[in-house]
């Protein structure tokens, strides 16, 4: 009775080797780096990408090694096309059993200078186009009975910083999504894992420019190394994951009077690292799904 009570609190991961995994992003990036890893450990991949000839080249490299991997263009600032997307997925993949939300966005931009369209596009990526990728697959994989459901956060979806006024908004509103997800499957009495990641910043391009004044503490990560230890964390059945794990300063700095945080996040420069910003989507907004 006792162990049936707590399985509802540890719920377990999915293991990579025979799994069928979707990634949004896949065709740079940390979701690429997530495509090549999970085909390393013996799982076929479902590739989402607007970049249709980055995400083929990504796939190429994965059949060549013998990986089973299909193509996905969707538009993720389009709820029909991400319902026409998992349409098609559904007829070409038998189906899914690790869903990854990877695909972000960041402007980079001071509050003032954020437009009403660069809100649109922050938050469709990376807020809504998880709301409607998960949906659209979560009633097979609860009739499956088992899988896991992962979001790419932030760090800055643990604390805000200069510059990241609509990016920050757009990370915590994810963070809120998966854990009211996660209890609402819970209370369902639904047996899906779920695990929200965050990631300091990554040496992506998204993020380039950014620096840290910490780095033995904060460094900047790698796209590898991250996707390594997201892929560990869904085996694992992790439900947070804090890249690195000092980052997770940001959730201490909480419980503490708001001046006392202020000063700490100060001392690590956190308000200094997109001072010399130049991420390739502040130079292409618009134009990455």
């Amino acid at each position: 009775m006792a162990l049936s009570y707590l399985r509802k609190y540890f719920v377990p991961g999915t293991p990579i080797q025979g799994s069928w995994m979707l990634v949004t992003g896949a065709g740079s990036g940390i979701g690429k780096q997530l495509a090549l890893q999970a085909a390393r450990a013996g799982a076929s991949l479902i590739l989402w990408d607007r970049n249709v000839p980055a995400m083929e080249e990504v796939a190429h490299v994965l059949q060549a090694r013998g990986t089973e991997a299909v193509t996905q263009e969707v538009d993720l600032l389009s709820p029909d096309s991400i319902a026409a997307a998992a349409e098609a997925t559904k007829l070409n993949a038998p189906r899914v059993d690790i869903l990854i939300n990877c695909a972000g966005v960041v402007t980079g931009k001071d509050f003032m200078d954020v437009t009403a369209k660069d809100l649109d596009f922050t938050f469709g990526v990376n807020t809504f186009a998880p709301f409607h990728v998960t949906r659209a697959f979560l009633p097979e994989m609860i009739a499956q009975g088992a899988g896991s459901i992962v979001t790419i956060s932030s760090a800055a979806g643990l604390i805000g910083v200069k510059r990241q006024t609509d990016y920050s908004a757009s990370k915590f509103a994810a963070f809120g999504f998966m854990d009211s997800l996660r209890g609402e499957l819970r209370a369902n009495g639904t047996s899906l894992h779920t695990m929200t990641v965050f990631p300091f910043y990554v040496d992506t391009g998204m993020f380039e420019g950014v620096r840290t004044k910490v780095p033995f503490l904060l460094p900047i990560l790698k796209e590898r190394e991250v996707a390594i230890k997201v892929l560990r964390g869904i085996q694992a059945g992790r439900v947070t994951l804090v890249l690195p794990p000092f980052a997770r300063i940001a959730q201490l700095g909480r419980l503490n009077p708001a001046p006392i945080g202020d000063m700490v996040a100060d001392l690590l420069g956190l308000n200094e690292g997109m001072d010399h910003f130049r991420g390739r989507i502040a130079k292409t907004a618009g134009k990455k799904g």
